[in-house]
């Protein structure tokens, strides 16, 4: 088990994602690959999925999203926190991948259950999403959406709704790597093959930046003297135990 805690600069949920999923593909041979809540726009291109050979599946709730979606891709309409939902699928994949969902579950262990439920034998399953307790996201979660989405367009404005829109989160066992989440994976029959912790958010880097210089020093801090239940992004790997 590989427990690391690292500055939110070097978390792999956003522009380093296609980078990671390939090194993720490579080392575990994997041939068939789920991505959650990927929709229309998956992280690897069709270009690079065509070249790879591989054949990859782009999941939503949406099946209107999921009609956008380049042939390369097969799709599936499911919302895997409908217990028992593997039952009624046919496919079973060697590595499932998700970047920025895993805080809008509102069940964990059901998910987590259907995750392992859909990996062949050995197969792995791989997240980057945000935590709770980071200030912004416990905000988040428990002031009124209409409220939080004031905020985050003070704090954060986006342009472009149709790509940077909020969706409700509920942190649905989306924490920092303590003894109780990772007894919670094992209690599943996962093995926690890598769990990374990131200190630090960029919200108030925009508007206020005094506040922004205080986050990232008490971020640095954090690295050193880790508190798993302060961090404010992570990263799992888990390996489906037979």
């Amino acid at each position: 088990m590989n427990i690391k805690y690292r500055h939110t600069s070097e978390f792999p949920g956003w522009e380093k994602a296609p980078e990671l999923l390939l090194q993720l593909i490579e080392t575990y041979n994997a041939q068939k690959v789920l991505e959650i809540g990927s929709g229309a726009n998956p992280t690897l291109t069709p270009d690079i999925v065509s070249k790879s050979g591989i054949t990859y599946t782009t999941n939503d709730v949406s099946g209107e999203e999921l009609l956008k979606a380049s042939k390369v891709y097969s799709t599936w309409k499911a919302d895997l926190c409908t217990p028992d939902i593997a039952e009624n699928h046919s496919e079973k994949y060697q590595l499932i991948f998700s970047r920025m969902v895993n805080e809008h579950i509102k069940d964990g262990e059901t998910y987590y259950k259907n995750l392992y439920d859909l990996l062949e034998p050995n197969g792995v399953t791989a997240h980057c999403f945000s935590t709770l307790y980071a200030l912004p996201f416990l905000v988040n979660r428990i002031l009124p959406e209409n409220f939080t989405d004031k905020l985050l367009n003070f704090f954060n404005p986006r342009t472009d709704r149709h790509q940077h829109e909020k969706f409700p989160a509920y942190y649905s066992w989306s924490r920092g790597p303590s003894r109780k989440s990772i007894k919670r994976f094992e209690a599943l029959g996962f093995e926690v093959i890598e769990y990374i912790g990131f200190f630090g958010h960029g919200y108030y880097r925009k508007k206020v930046p005094f506040l922004d210089y205080l986050e990232q020093k008490k971020a640095h801090w954090l690295v050193k003297n880790p508190v798993p239940a302060l961090t404010g992004y992570a990263y799992i790997v888990l390996k489906k135990v037979t």
